[in-house]
This record gives structure tokens, C-alpha cells and sequence, in this order.
């Protein structure tokens, strides 16, 4: 470490007593940066931030590495993408996996993960290429200081590893549950809603007296109804045969509705 640059006159001060206590030889590490531009602009801070978070991560050779966190283990998959080698697959194959170890091994620092994680490769035939890429991530992996331990690469060209966990992820630091999709990753699209919304409308017709039935959900739930769904509803109305109102809650996610009797 040459140097920490702090933007707070408060914050270098704490920084520095903090060193002193404990590290002392560090103290005069921690220097003020007082210029115009924000600091994290000045170092490209947030760009490594937001690429970071990014579920894949380019590679230069036009192949990518897809990573994605869950509760029990972390997957990453790479991909060769458009990258042709000068002589032949096996060889592209190889060239992709060699720079996906190094990215990988980065990738992991940069986004603190921890716990098991399963790296599928893409397929090698050469058991030397195998090798030579299970290497690299080793090599890779070697200045990291959080603990990590690798298997050996299996007949799919997957490696299973563990890397100690320090503290949270990235992800989890940064990041919430989207309220649309509570963590899934994927919503239920409008179409399916829509069906729902005709289930819960002939249940409810179904247990009491109505007069009228008000279907309360979001405006691409009602526009779909009023238009693809048009016919559809018309049925439905006919079904119940009693009135049905629709009405747009522009507060309401995709997948919420309400089917009010009235």
C-alpha cells in the first residue's frame, strides 16, 4: 500500500490516529485530496464499482464470465462468446479459459465471495489444458488473502472451490431485494397475471352475491386486458354475468392485484 487518499479533513485525521495505534509505519499513508473533482470520478471508483455488481463481466478475447450469487453457493459460467482462435476450437476453448481464470480470480476479491463456489469452464478435451487452466487459477488465487481450497477440474469442466468468508458480499452491501421481484430475479409477466386475475374473478363470483366485480392492478395489467385480453375478458364477463371495471393502480407491482366486489 503507497497511499490512501481521503476527501474528509475529519475522516484522515480519525484514519491517521487509528494507524498510529496500530500501525504506524502506515500513518503517513493517509493523505488529503482536496482537488475539484469528486474522488471516486478522479480513480474511476464507480465505474469498477458498477461493473462489479454487473452479473457478467466481458472478457477481452470477446468471450464472458456470468456470475450468479445465491443463498447456498455461487455459480460462474464461462462463455467463449465471439472469439475464434488462429488454429482450432480446442484452442480457442483453452485461450477463453486461461484469461477466465485470472478475471475469475480478480472478480472474486473485487466482489468479496466467499463460501462454495462452482466455476464451469468450458469443455476441454486436453488433459494438459485442464491442467494449465486449473493452474492459472491457483496462481491467480495465490495473493488473495482470504483462504481458498480447489478441486481439481472434473470430466465437465467444472471446479468446485471454497473461499473463506470475511464479511458480506459486494452485492449484499450494496444492494437490496427488488420489491418487484423479491430477489427472484424474474417477475411473472403480465399475460400470466392476467390469468390469475380470471381465476380470482370466477372464485369470487363463485362464493357471493355480486353486483358488480372492480379489478384493481397495474396500468400494463389493465392495458393488456383492455387490448390482447380483450376477448378473453369479454367471456369472463359473461361468465360472472355481472359488470367488470378495471382500474389502473399506477402503486401496485406487476404481479399485484385485487379483485374487489362491489
Amino acid at each position: 500500500m503507497r497511499r490512501v487518499l481521503v476527501d474528509s479533513a475529519a475522516e484522515q485525521a480519525r484514519m491517521q490516529s487509528f494507524a498510529q495505534s496500530f500501525m504506524p509505519e502506515a500513518a503517513d499513508r493517509v493523505e488529503l485530496y482536496a482537488g475539484p473533482r469528486p474522488i471516486f470520478d478522479l480513480h474511476g471508483v464507480e465505474e469498477e464499482i458498477a461493473r462489479a455488481l454487473d452479473r457478467k463481466v466481458q472478457l477481452k478475447s470477446g468471450g464472458s464470465i456470468v456470475f450468479d450469487q445465491t443463498e447456498a453457493l455461487t455459480t460462474i459460467d464461462v462463455n467463449t462468446g465471439g472469439y475464434v482462435g488462429s488454429r482450432n476450437l480446442e484452442e480457442t476453448i483453452f485461450r477463453t479459459n486461461l484469461e477466465a481464470a485470472v478475471t475469475i480470480a480478480r472478480q472474486l476479491r473485487l466482489r468479496n465471495l466467499g463460501g462454495i463456489i462452482i466455476i464451469d469452464f468450458i469443455d476441454m478435451e486436453d488433459p494438459a489444458h485442464r491442467e494449465q487452466v486449473l493452474a492459472a487459477l491457483q496462481g491467480a488465487l495465490a495473493g488473495d488473502r482470504a483462504q481458498s481450497h480447489i478441486a481439481p477440474i472434473s470430466s465437465l469442466g467444472l471446479v468446485e472451490m471454497t473461499r473463506k468468508r470475511t464479511r458480506e458480499s459486494l452485492e449484499h452491501v450494496l444492494c437490496e431485494p427488488c420489491q418487484s421481484c423479491a430477489g427472484r430475479g424474474y417477475r411473472k409477466s403480465a399475460e400470466t397475471v392476467c390469468h390469475e386475475i380470471y381465476r380470482e374473478a370466477l372464485r369470487q363470483s363463485r362464493q357471493f352475491r355480486i353486483e358488480q366485480l372492480v379489478i384493481l392492478a397495474h396500468p400494463e395489467v389493465v392495458e393488456r386486458l383492455l387490448d390482447e385480453e380483450a376477448p378473453v375478458l369479454a367471456e369472463l364477463e359473461a361468465q360472472v354475468k355481472r359488470p367488470i371495471r378495471l382500474q389502473a393502480e399506477a402503486g401496485y407491482g406487476v404481479e399485484q392485484f385485487d379483485v374487489v366486489l362491489a
